[in-house]
């Protein structure tokens, strides 16, 4: 034993009620090899050599590490002219090197050769000032509670270390300042440092994780991508970038409760961050808060004043088939209204009402007249009576509700609300049960084209449903939103589907048809009655349905093609408190911000 030290100042005890005393150990005993703290033991491990080329997320092997381990990495910026001095002159060692080998008629040493050309390359980025250098140290603090384990530990983490041909070696007689340089202090006792330039020391960060597929060799480096949250098993971050699969869809299923909106929105801030325009189909008002902090737009379907036209043509779209696409959506539409597709009488009659009632307001297949006034709804049912086919009289009886009934306040006049900015958000929470299925698909028509707009800039667009379940259960709404699903690649779109009812989504042809045109698929805390169908669509191993069984809030899987990792949503503060929806807290928000 060297010594035995109390902590405090001059090894005398701390005073009481201060930091130290709260947060110091009793004791620390020092050895040559290692440190006894408190109850426990610990020892420095000093990373001393490097490979000659790492890759991304080089020290996730370590970060991973089971045990209890603090890595420390202290960085101290290079001036630029001390570097070029010191590259220079590295240079210069490494040419004589290699020309007195010449001169004697050795063979070239490859070693040097590698180490002349890549300081080479080093020295004319440096010129350009496409790198910088940075002194570098790296520390390791290995925890135990005995001796014994601790030689276990360290042995672990040097394999570790292995792994990825980093050298190591322990902090002899100096574990005391081995300890405190790991101890967030920003204070660097050992001074064992290493040369490394931007690109390396960039590629330790580990923004990545170990369950997930490592870039290919010739890959271009990742750029994008947001933080889903961390791996509970191996405490490696999942950073994920739904952008750069083979399609930008997502699906988040889970049951009721389990955090599937809480990670939806952080997923869209996180995404707003890097300037991805936003939609939202909200019906229950749960994205509000996050609209109303990021300066977005709001829709309120159902209350008085707001009016949607479904006969509206897109603006600006020039396309010679525009009529024609309004009036297949406007098919949709009705078989949405009457909860089935009409038969085939009444929709030939449909066609030709539609068609009359944009001739009446002027409007045919030439763009130039799209600019005029669209029809309404009524005056769609109007044409059908005035058509001496019975289907087209049956026809117009059966829309009366949605025109002159209990329904048609949101048809009944001239669109009036115009969304747009980077985030929107459709509120259904005013609508009547009856009408949010239409409400949703009315919605998603108006996103859609906005997405679908041609000559637009080629800017990400992000498309959120949630409670899919809506117009899932509606063979034409499943249908329309299987054809987003399909068409958003090609637009620069991607479509998120959120759903807790597995059996409307898994039940279908047409459920799991959008299912499987999601790259990224998210399954959090599963409810037991819908696990084996849950289970079975994702091919989910009997230890991942049990996972999903006792997830805890905001925990689940992330799934893409044949990689998977489990993972669990972090937030900060000031996130937490735009995503969540528990009513207790809300309220103790609503209180600080009436007491400022």
């Amino acid at each position: 034993m060297i010594g035995r030290r109390r902590s405090g100042d001059d090894g005398a005890p701390p005073r009481p009620g201060s930091l130290a005393s709260a947060v110091a150990p009793g004791t620390v005993e020092v050895t040559p090899r290692w440190l006894r703290v408190g109850d426990g033991f610990a020892t420095t491990l000093v990373v001393t050599g490097y490979p000659a080329e790492v890759g991304p997320a080089w020290l996730e092997p370590l970060l991973s590490w089971p045990g209890r381990l603090d890595l420390a990495l202290h960085i101290e910026p290079l001036p630029v002219p001390i570097a070029a001095s010191r590259l220079r002159a590295q240079r210069a060692r490494l040419e004589s090197s290699r020309r007195a080998d010449s001169e004697r008629g050795k063979l070239a040493d490859p070693y040097v050769d590698a180490a002349a050309d890549d300081a080479g390359d080093l020295a004319e980025r440096l010129a350009r000032g496409a790198a910088k250098l940075f002194r570098v140290g790296l520390y390791l603090t290995v925890h135990a509670r005995t001796e014994d384990e601790l030689l276990q530990a360290c042995a672990q983490v040097r394999a570790a270390a292995a792994s990825t041909l980093l050298e190591v070696q322990p902090a002899t007689w100096r574990q005391l300042a081995g300890w405190t340089t790991t101890l967030p202090l920003a204070c660097d006792g050992l001074r064992m440092l290493r040369t490394m330039d931007t690109q390396a020391l960039a590629a330790a960060f580990p923004l990545s994780s170990p369950d997930l597929p490592a870039p290919l060799p010739g890959d271009p480096p990742a750029t994008g991508g947001v933080l889903y949250g961390v791996n509970p098993a191996s405490n490696g971050i999942v950073w994920w970038d739904r952008w750069t699969q083979e399609n930008h869809n997502s699906i988040v299923l889970a049951r009721s409760g389990a955090g599937k909106s809480y990670f939806v929105k952080l997923e869209i801030l996180r995404n707003l961050y890097q300037g991805v325009q936003v939609a939202v189909v909200d019906p229950e008002d749960e994205y509000l808060r996050l609209a109303d902090a990021v300066g977005g737009s709001i829709v309120r379907l159902g209350l008085p004043g707001v009016k949607i036209n479904p006969l509206d043509l897109p603006v600006g779209d020039r396309r010679p088939d525009t009529l024609t696409r309004r009036a297949l959506f406007l098919h949709t539409l009705i078989s949405v209204l009457l909860g089935h597709q009409p038969p085939p009488a009444e929709r030939a009659a449909l066609d030709r009402a539609i068609l009359a009632v944009y001739r009446a307001a002027g409007i045919t297949a030439d763009s130039a007249t799209h600019h005029r006034p669209a029809p309404l709804l009524r005056d769609l049912a109007a044409t059908l009576r005035a058509d001496d086919d019975p289907a087209a009289a049956t026809l117009a009886a059966r829309l009366a509700p949605w025109v002159q009934g209990s329904f048609a306040d949101l048809f009944d006049a001239p669109t009036t609300q115009d969304p747009v900015g980077h985030l929107v958000v459709w509120s259904l929470r005013h609508l009547p049960d009856e009408l949010r299925t239409v409400g949703t698909l009315l919605a998603l028509d108006s996103i859609w084209r906005t997405v679908d707009a041609p000559q637009r800039p080629s800017r990400r667009r992000l498309v959120v449903v949630d409670e899919a379940w809506l117009l899932m259960r509606d063979g034409e709404g499943a249908r329309f939103l299987f054809r987003m699903s399909k068409a958003a690649r090609k637009r620069n779109a991607g479509l998120t589907v959120i759903t807790q009812d597995a059996a409307d989504v898994l039940g279908t042809d047409l459920g799991q048809a959008v299912v499987s045109n999601a790259s990224t698929q998210v399954l959090l805390r599963q409810a037991p009655q819908a696990i084996d169908a849950v289970g079975e669509a994702f091919g989910l191993t009997d230890g991942e349905r049990r996972l999903l069984l006792a997830a805890r809030r905001g925990q689940g899987l992330l799934i893409s093609g044949v990689s998977r990792t489990s993972f669990e949503s972090i937030s900060s503060d000031a996130e937490h408190a735009l995503c969540t929806t528990d009513p207790a807290e809300l309220a103790d928000l609503d209180d600080e911000v009436d007491n400022l």
